[in-house]
């Protein structure tokens, strides 16, 4: 059933083909749409070979993934030793950011490492 309310609201509106109020047009609706106009946008990601593969040369892609691992790795194990939660979970954060630009191994391990600081140091440490 319909609510009078919308057939009120609805034969107030013009219609887009000509100048009277007709509430039984179905070209009434008036949605902004731009699908026609913007250019389509791919859902899925390129994976890291994908990319290398495109990559120009440079070798800036695979280097940035490494060296964010090292360092992500090294706040890690930083982390177990000063500000476990601090550094831990900046390590966890620069891991999966490592793990994205293509370092695998090392964001995994800098992952897993300040996990296990931030939990011994939330539940171990304050009872030494």
């Amino acid at each position: 059933m319909e609510d009078k309310k919308d057939t009120k609201v609805a034969g107030y509106l013009p219609s887009p083909k000509s100048n009277q109020n007709n509430p039984n047009n179905s070209s009434e609706y008036r949605e902004e749409t731009a699908a026609e106009i913007a250019a389509p946008v791919s859902i899925t990601r390129p994976t890291f070979q994908e990319k290398s593969k495109n990559d120009s040369g440079t070798g800036t892609g695979a280097k940035a993934g490494v060296g964010m691992g090292w360092a992500a790795l090294a706040l890690s194990i930083l982390s177990l030793f000063v500000m476990p939660i601090l550094f831990g979970a900046a390590g966890i954060v620069l891991g999966f950011v490592a793990r994205r630009r293509g370092a695998e191994s090392l964001g995994a391990w800098a992952i897993g490492i300040g996990a296990i600081s931030i939990i011994v140091g939330i539940f171990i440490l304050p009872f030494f």
